[in-house]
């Protein structure tokens, strides 16, 4: 297939890690075939969008092909991220029950594999899609660690992780499994408890972080932009005659802004996407541990600021256009 060869372009690092995305994030797609079909699609919009915007708006066709073709990998990159910690958070938040319910059967007579068996429940989202594998696995004479082992595999999470340890050290020791799967299950409703009270501790610092970059930051660039360019077009109607300065010792010389709008815009919007970036990642590190869980972030804060930024400067216009003559 054409979507394989292209697949080959890829760095075997890069392949490598976005093949393991793929596996976790469950895709039901081969991997080659995926990163084939995106890397196509990125590289015909970044010259779709390369030829329009050179045609129509004279930007760069090389800046435009390099930033887009950039773009596409990024963002599908960054959407297996997210894919794969939500299947994740999903797994971790059921995974007290799942255990609680794994415990109740054994304690009803059932054998380990029937308990495991039965604890597989349609609320239990992805989880319950791995409790059916390993019941296969089981039916074709797999050891039950060996099955536990392969769920660790297809979920990215150290909570189940860590819990898939504790239960074949368990099963190895010989104990009663019971009473550890129901410990287990306390000690992670404990820890979900403590999550929720870190998070609305930390509450005021993320709406503050927040307000700053999507608010403070991108009204005062629009007011300090608007007044560039006030006084650009002003100082430049100015006409001193030659006379009156030869005439007058002034205090001060009235000279040319040199900052040109344009420039000054370009500078707002490369500064207030880079404070977004940073932003989203310091939200979700202060929210979750983990600062990529504040990529989902990004794009929202960058349209918020954008947007925060050009709507100041259209209601200034509107309100000094006629007092300015702008």
């Amino acid at each position: 297939m054409i979507y394989e060869k292209i697949a080959k372009f890829y760095s075997k690092k890069i392949k490598n890690n976005l093949e393991r995305l793929l596996d976790y994030a469950d895709i039901g797609l081969e991997s080659e075939k995926f990163l084939g079909f995106v890397l196509s699609f990125g590289f015909l919009l970044a010259l779709a969008l390369g030829f329009n915007l050179k045609g129509f708006f004279g930007i760069s066709f090389f800046l435009t092909f390099f930033i887009t073709l950039l773009a596409t990998q990024l963002g599908v990159y960054f959407w297996l991220i997210i894919r794969v910690d939500r299947k994740a958070s999903i797994v971790e938040e059921v995974l007290p029950d799942a255990m609680q319910l794994m415990a109740s059967n054994l304690r009803a007579g059932l054998t380990t594999e029937r308990a495991i068996l039965l604890a597989s429940r349609p609320e239990f989202g992805p989880l319950q899609k791995e409790i059916d594998n390993v019941g296969k696995k089981l039916a074709v004479g797999v050891e039950l660690a060996d099955a536990l082992s392969g769920m660790s595999k297809k979920i990215q999470s150290r909570v189940l992780e860590k819990t898939l340890i504790l239960i074949k050290t368990g099963l190895e020791s010989g104990g009663s499994l019971a009473p550890l799967l129901e410990q287990i299950a306390e000690n992670l409703r404990e820890q979900q408890l403590t999550r929720k009270r870190i998070r609305a501790n930390v509450l005021m610092y993320v709406i503050f972080i927040f307000a700053a970059v999507s608010f403070g930051s991108p009204m005062l660039f629009g007011l300090s932009s608007f007044l560039v360019r006030v006084l650009t077009q002003n100082i430049a109607a100015i006409d001193i005659p030659p006379e009156a300065t030869s005439t007058i010792d002034l205090p001060f010389t009235i000279a040319q802004v040199s900052i040109s709008e344009t420039f000054l815009i370009t500078f707002v919007i490369i500064s207030l996407v880079i404070n977004s970036l940073f932003a989203s990642v310091i939200l979700g590190l202060i929210g979750k541990g983990r600062e990529k869980d504040g990529i989902k972030f990004i794009p929202f804060m960058i349209l918020v600021s954008l947007g925060v930024f050009f709507l100041v400067r259209l209601i200034l216009k509107t309100m000094f256009s006629t007092l300015f003559g702008l």
